[in-house]
């Protein structure tokens, strides 16, 4: 592809030399300019007379120049456009275009992804001072690189949050600070699963990301299914894996919660055989609505449980800070890996969490949100409510739900239809393996994030889905 870049100064080192030498020379130093591609197809060379008066020349020398370059191919003259490098000529003709990059992502009118918390929500000034505050009280020995295991003054906090909130039972030195719960879960597969000798399970439908993550690890994965009460430990039984990887608060995407049998089968399950482990993803937990607080899986057996948070739906993804709380026979692999990948977050965003959570602000900051996210979810159900055949699930906690759809809906014209209102709606299959019995086709439904959506956006939404149903048939 030709640039229109004009060269206003060429480096080329003629001085000394007789004048015939000097032609030649210029003709050399044009020649290798253009092949090696310093010069490249397209570029417009200076003037005659500008390149003259440069490299101290005659005008008529220079004009010889570039006609006998002409008459060569290497370039092409114009009356009115100047003289440029031949398309198709030097190094760098041959080599493949940059590729296309990507379009830019659509910007949804409403995007009921999940994920996201209400990221302007994000308590800025809050935070800021925290930083401040820990930027000042840190000494210089602590700014150096800091040990594996995380800054200590946030591990207590956290073991006494964790042990307050969650119920969990651990010590400061059972907890190592992490860049999030995926990048944790990765780590884990690294330093304990790789070695081809475990098989971890997931939760079917579940995370697709913490899939992909594993796999990438080289970790070999098994779906085992979720129903409304959780994972199936009866198929987990059933199946050869030796780690399990749960959501018990609230199970993503379908917000189910484990529920109290199924929490004893798979205490059962882990300490049936020895080195099974289950790693405990404390998903929205925090984010509770028209229930209790249930507590953690890991306060029922710390020696074989790994649980794993951040503050992603807390107080926002991308300060990527998380933590594990590994049990004693894991500590040492985990610790390691993470000395050896330098996985550490900042220590201004550590001490600053740690601020948080030892002056309160944390917990005043979750009770806020906790207030404000049911809010959009009473507004989501109301709006749910006025169409016909959906039912929802897991709405008494988290920051999604599901909506099921009549069995023979086509969700895909059902989306489609809604994206061209400029509403993008998941489909729940997105986040299957396929492991639930073949002879009980899954059930159409859509998975709605709502956190981040303004009110308006939600009445909207909803709008879009049921007009994509009517126009599809599905009620």
């Amino acid at each position: 592809m030709s640039r229109n870049r004009t060269t206003s100064d060429l480096l080329l080192e003629l001085e000394g030399r007789p004048e015939r030498l000097r032609r030649d020379r210029l003709l050399g130093a044009l020649r290798d300019g253009i092949r090696s591609g310093r010069l490249d197809a397209g570029a417009t060379l200076p003037s005659t007379r500008s390149l003259a008066a440069d490299l101290g020349l005659s005008r008529g020398l220079v004009v010889d120049a570039y006609d006998q370059l002409v008459a060569e191919g290497y370039l092409v003259s114009r009356q009115g456009s100047g003289t440029r490098v031949a398309d198709g000529i030097g190094r760098r003709a041959g080599r493949p275009s940059a590729p296309t990059p990507d379009p830019p992502a659509r910007r949804w009118l409403v995007d009921f992804e999940p994920g996201n918390p209400d990221l302007a929500a994000f308590p800025r000034s809050t935070w800021a001072r925290a930083v401040r505050a820990a930027a000042g009280e840190l000494t210089d020995a602590e700014l150096a690189y800091r040990d594996a295991e995380g800054d200590e003054v946030l591990r207590a906090e956290l073991a006494d949050y964790l042990g307050r909130v969650r119920g969990a039972d651990c010590r400061a030195e059972d907890i190592r600070i992490v860049g999030g719960f995926t990048n944790g879960l990765g780590l884990l597969g690294r330093a304990l699963w790789a070695d081809g000798h475990s098989t971890v399970a997931v939760e079917d439908p579940g995370p697709y990301v913490q899939r992909d993550n594993l796999r990438a690890a080289g970790v070999a994965v098994v779906p085992v299914p979720v129903d409304g009460e959780g994972v199936r430990v009866d198929r987990l039984a059933a199946s050869t894996a030796d780690v399990v990887i749960v959501t018990p608060a609230h199970q993503y995407p379908t917000g189910a919660v484990l529920s109290p049998a199924r929490r004893a089968d798979v205490i059962d399950w882990v300490r049936a055989a020895p080195g099974r482990l289950i790693v405990e993803d404390d998903y929205d937990a925090e984010f509770r609505y028209d229930r209790s607080p249930i507590g953690s899986v890991q306060g029922l057996a710390p020696d074989r449980v790994v649980m794993g948070g951040s503050v992603s739906k807390s107080l926002l993804p991308s300060l990527g800070l998380g933590w594990l709380v590994v049990p004693p026979s894991a500590t040492e692999p985990v610790t390691e890996r993470i000395r050896t990948e330098h996985l550490r977050p900042s220590i201004f965003d550590q001490r600053a969490l740690a601020r948080l959570l030892s002056t309160g602000r944390y917990d005043r900051h979750i009770r806020t949100m906790r207030s404000a996210y049911q809010a959009k979810r009473d507004l989501l159900l109301e709006a749910l409510a006025g169409v016909d055949g959906v039912e929802v699930a897991g709405v008494s906690a988290g920051l999604q739900l599901v909506a099921w759809l009549p069995t023979s809906t086509d969700v895909g014209a059902v989306a489609a239809r809604a994206a061209a209102d400029g509403v993008n709606v998941p489909d729940l299959a997105r986040y299957r393996l396929h492991a639930g019995d073949p002879s009980q086709p899954a059930r159409p439904g859509l998975v709605l994030g709502y956190a981040h959506l303004t009110p308006g956006q939600i009445v909207d939404g909803v709008a879009a889905i049921r007009a994509g149903l009517v126009a599809v048939g599905g009620c």
